[in-house]
């Protein structure tokens, strides 16, 4: 069985390591250790001795390790020179080894303001990496068209089909739903004032200028941006994209290029949709609810909803397709080489994703309110 002895002397705490430090018997509980360390007041090395100790394997080694881990925390100094020069040697060779660099580091508590100041930094970091990735995009597109590269349109025609076709059950849902809610609170709050006939205006001017896009934006943010950083990060994690850039393929342009332009597509289109769908849900409800008949409906539509606010609508949708292709794509190179990192880029996508379209539309909106679109 394995036993500690401690002696306090001048700034000075010694450890005694006795009996059979093996691993098939039961360590002392490492926690008091912890716990002594905290209340610990002039002490200002810690030493080892294991001249008592009959037999050893890792399990001691293991525990020294963590011994002068602590000692470090604390801010103590660790002797080694009581211990034997074998041991000693295989504690250097074991505190030798460089941490992994996944592995959680003790750093030094800060007080809120560093906090909020490091937590500043870091964001401002991430801002500029994503400058830099939207530049090396954006240059990518210029060599498209100007001939000095090419996409692989096999695959393009596969991402526009992911992205497009098969996202159409879900918009459908999601877009026939927020028209259904539009018109029924609207006809809830109109009917009382004896202005049924405007839920059309409510309807038409809400989903063609704002909530079409919008929810579109965010459907593809939770759904394409989370597959395009899971696939990215899983290439990454299998080191193709190493592989691609010693062949002397920019990943740019093989990769990310193609998902760009498959959302910067699609988007409109599935905005185009939604905007059908959500207008065809209302005018449903107004019509089961209020009886207001559908060419009154549409009629009512034509004078709330002017040509500028379809197409602000429509822009809105190809700016959230390249902002949700730019995240996705960015957080999927920004994993680690990890099964848990494709998880934590597929997270930072979809969050990325919906706070950018969020922040987006409220810039477009201001933009339009200053010039009266």
């Amino acid at each position: 069985m394995a036993t500690i002895q401690m002696d306090f002397g001048e700034e000075v705490l010694t450890i005694h390591l006795m009996g059979n430090w093996r691993v098939d018997s039961s360590p002392p509980n490492f926690a008091s250790i912890e716990e002594l360390f905290d209340t610990v007041g002039d002490v200002r090395v810690v030493a080892v001795t294991t001249n008592k100790v009959e037999t050893w394997d890792s399990m001691l080694m293991t525990y020294l390790v963590k011994l002068v881990h602590l000692c470090r925390r604390h801010k103590l100094e660790f002797d080694r020179s009581p211990l034997p020069h074998d041991l000693r040697m295989l504690l250097n060779l074991s505190l030798a080894v460089p941490e992994h660099e996944n592995a959680q580091l003790d750093v030094e508590t800060k007080s809120f303001l560093g906090r909020v100041g490091k937590a500043t930094v870091d964001r401002y970091g991430e801002f500029l990496e994503m400058l830099v990735f939207t530049g090396e995009c954006f240059a990518s597109v210029l060599r498209m068209l100007a001939g000095r590269t090419s996409v692989r349109w096999k695959d393009f025609w596969l991402i526009v089909q992911e992205v497009g076709a098969n996202a159409i059950w879900i918009v459908t849902l999601v877009s026939f739903l927020i028209g259904l809610i539009i018109a029924f609170l609207g006809a809830v709050i109109l009917n009382r004032f004896g202005a049924d006939v405007y839920v059309s205006y409510l309807i038409g001017y809400g989903m063609l200028r704002e909530l079409g896009a919008l929810m579109t934006g965010i459907i593809i943010a939770g759904r394409t941006g989370a597959a395009f950083a899971a696939e990215i990060a899983s290439m990454k994690f299998s080191e193709e994209i190493d592989a691609l850039k010693t062949l002397g393929i920019d990943p740019i342009d093989f990769i990310f290029l193609p998902r760009i332009l498959a959302l910067f597509l699609m988007m409109p289109l599935l905005v185009l949709y939604a905007d059908v769908i959500g207008v065809a849900s209302g005018m449903l409800v107004s019509n089961l609810m209020l009886d207001v008949s559908v060419p009154i409906f549409l009629n009512g539509m034509k004078v709330a909803v002017a040509l500028p606010d379809y197409l602000l609508g429509i822009f809105k949708g190809i700016v959230f397709g390249i902002l949700v292709a730019i995240s996705g794509c960015l957080r999927g190179m920004q994993s680690r080489g990890s099964a848990e990192g494709v998880g934590l880029a597929t997270t930072s996508a979809v969050v990325t994703g919906i706070t950018l379209v969020i922040f987006f539309n409220a810039i477009i909106d201001w933009i339009a309110a200053i010039y009266d679109i």
